[in-house]
């Protein structure tokens, strides 16, 4: 079956905006100055956009995208400034559309704050103004709303109207929003490239306050851009956390807008973070796009899959069974093993209608083809490094195991033989250095195994900033390509209730946690497996080549003490340097083959996911059985960001383990 790649997702740049409301003194002293300022920058920012070069196979660049929590003050203005851009909007609420409204409309009754909790109007004008802009942003926006805890703070909500000398109502109260506030801002910075921040400089302890997203944001590698409302003409750019302490300047004068420029630059470029220049046959982001589909392995290219399978001891399977892999088509996979994870997502309580298909056509469709191609090429590198030792130690072999049988003048045949298996040992090293079979599989499984657990994160709003992403030594296109693949889709337009979050954390994310820690306990034992077999072998081979030449040389002493006839050993020796040759060149090719597959290192690298995701998975069970009230986003998004995490650190130690073994000739 022929298949065509999936479409190259469109490059976007995703912005936060976080910062001081209308209240805030020095936000209502220089209003006009700070739009302003505000106003040039996004005006810079579009311009850098717009100057980017276009890539070779990619869809012309998206809009960008503005994140904000639409509180009444910079992000209001920021989020009217970025539609008359004609970017998008998406905002992550603290609370559901009607609690948020009423908070962020501050009410000055109990009547009007029941009226807006119930979404009918109010008496008071200022209030009344101040819920309608929200509703119109709320028009005009992607909303993704962590409404799970909204009963409780609702009720806190009116009970600190009808007790307003309640200190301990207004502390609870407090606390409870800004942590919600808090999360938030977390789910903005996650899907920011950039963070525009209005900052007064004073504090960053306030729990969900600008000073404390902004230092979140630092943390987790996103650039942010300053503006102090007392000096809204001289934002800074900050990049580490450390920049909070000193709040100096890291980008002066003009150079400050060359800056801003390369950030996005960067943001926009698949080869942004590419510690080096792209090595000689590397076609970046256009690789996956250029690589033919297959709808099966190569039989030709099976040989470590096969040495899996001999020594690898599958219970009730024959090590010589077929072991051609079918790849599923990208166009199937949404009827095919994604189908569950798709009704699943549809079932969703409160979900977004058309998240199901956005996740088939962005993310399934496009790890369906990464893991494809990647399989095919995995096998043609690592099963090509396997024949290549088998050759090797033939090529030894044949070029001597005409001396018991034949005379000096029939050696050209088995000359022949070895220079032919040098030859294709040769061939199969050149050609896979030219095609890039190393370098192409480390690319198109990174993709996809970015993929493979994206959906989990996803319908919860949650994904990786960009400064934490990890990066390949010579290429961060796979990277990017998936980072814009989920960026491509971006936060769910949802309501995110506890039934919502059960309904996750029960169906998608135990599903997938529990299928990655059986498939990393199953690969980790019988990978230990191979490597203790092999080194058995590898042992035997070398004890009998140790016993063939004692052999020789106690047949020699007893020749030479007259005890045979030294016929015997002229007609045996022949047979002894085969025998000498013949056992330990494959014991040194068994013993090859165990150190290029460091079979027991990645033994110990899928034993250490399955053991970690096993944890993840007690946590769940616990979390399961904790009451709706209890069971609150961050619990859950938590333990996205953990197996995330654990998903991550495994591509990095496997990139480790098989990072330098190029493609090479077994010597």
């Amino acid at each position: 079956m022929t298949s065509e790649a999936p479409p190259t997702p469109a490059r976007r740049l995703c912005i936060g905006v976080t910062g001081h409301r209308a209240t805030h003194p020095g936000f209502a002293a220089n209003h006009a100055r700070i739009a302003t300022s505000f106003g040039a920058i996004l005006e810079r920012i579009a311009e850098g956009i717009a100057a980017a070069p276009p890539i070779q196979g990619a869809p012309p660049t998206a809009p960008a995208r503005l994140h904000c929590l639409l509180a009444d003050g910079i992000d209001q203005l920021a989020a009217r400034l970025a539609l008359g851009h004609g970017w998008e909007l998406s905002c992550p609420l603290p609370f559901g559309r009607r609690l948020n409204t009423a908070i962020n409309a501050a009410p000055v009754s109990t009547a009007d704050a029941r009226a807006l909790l119930a979404g009918e109007r109010v008496d008071d004008a200022p209030t009344a103004a101040r819920a309608e802009a929200l509703d119109a942003l709320y028009r005009e926006a992607r909303l993704f709303e962590l409404a799970e805890c909204d009963a409780r703070i609702a009720a806190l909500f009116l009970a600190r109207y009808e007790s307003p000398d309640s200190s301990e109502l207004t502390r609870l109260f407090n606390a409870e929003t800004s942590q919600r506030v808090a999360l938030a801002g977390i789910a903005m910075v996650e899907q920011s490239d950039i963070v525009i921040a209005l900052w007064d400089g004073i504090t960053t302890a306030h729990v969900g306050g600008t000073g404390h997203t902004m230092a979140a944001a630092l943390e987790r590698g996103a650039p942010v851009l300053w503006i102090d409302p007392a000096e809204p003409e001289a934002w800074r750019i900050l990049h580490a956390p450390e920049s909070l302490a000193t709040l100096t300047n890291e980008d002066e004068g003009a150079g400050r807008d060359d800056a801003l420029l390369r950030l996005v630059s960067t943001a926009l470029d698949p080869d942004g973070d590419a510690p080096q220049a792209r090595p000689p046959g590397d076609l970046g982001l256009a690789t996956l796009t250029q690589e033919r589909w297959h709808g099966r392995s190569n039989p030709l290219a099976h040989g470590y899959r096969r040495v899996e399978a001999l020594f690898g001891g599958d219970p009730g399977l024959s090590p010589f069974r077929s072991i051609i892999q079918r790849y599923e088509p990208p166009t199937s996979i949404g009827s095919g093993s994604g189908a569950t994870l798709l009704a699943e997502v549809n079932a969703l309580p409160q979900g977004d209608p058309a998240l199901a298909d956005g996740i088939d056509h962005g993310v399934l469709r496009r790890f369906a083809w990464a893991d494809g191609v990647s399989a095919r090429l995995s096998d043609a590198y690592r099963g090509g490094m396997m024949v290549s030792f088998l050759l090797s130690s033939l090529a030894v072999v044949g070029g001597i195991i005409y001396l018991p049988f034949y005379g000096n003048d029939r050696k050209w045949p088995f000359a022949l033989l070895e220079l032919v298996l040098v030859g294709v040992i040769l061939a199969i090293t050149f050609v896979g250095q030219r095609r890039r079979w190393h370098g192409r599989w480390f690319e198109t499984r990174r993709v996809a195994e970015y993929l493979r657990h994206s959906p989990l994160l996803i319908l919860l709003g949650v994904t990786r900033p960009p400064g934490r992403w990890p990066r390949g030594t010579t290429t961060s296109w796979p990277e990017w390509y998936a980072r814009q693949a989920i960026r491509e889709i971006g936060l769910p337009r949802v309501t995110l209730t506890s039934a919502y979050l059960r309904h996750a954390l029960e169906g998608p994310l135990d599903e997938h946690v529990t299928s990655q820690r059986d498939y990393h306990f199953a690969k980790a034992h019988r990978l230990k497996r191979v490597h203790h077999r092999l080194d058995l072998l590898a042992g035997m081979l070398f004890v009998l080549a140790v016993v063939s030449v004692v052999a020789y040389l106690a047949l020699k002493l007893a020749t030479s003490l007259g005890y045979l006839d030294p016929g015997l050993l002229a007609y045996a020796s022949k047979y002894f340097t085969l025998f000498g040759v013949i056992f330990p060149s494959f014991a040194s090719a068994i013993a090859g083959i165990r150190f290029f597959g460091d079979f027991e290192r990645f033994a110990a690298i899928s034993e250490v996911a399955a053991e970690k995701l096993d944890a993840v998975h007690r946590r769940i069970k616990l979390l399961r059985s904790a009451p709706d009230s209890a069971l609150d986003y961050a619990c859950v998004a938590e333990l996205a960001h953990v197996t995330d995490a654990i998903v991550v650190a495994e591509i990095e130690s496997w990139q480790s383990v098989f990072g330098g073994k190029q493609i090479s000739i077994p010597a």
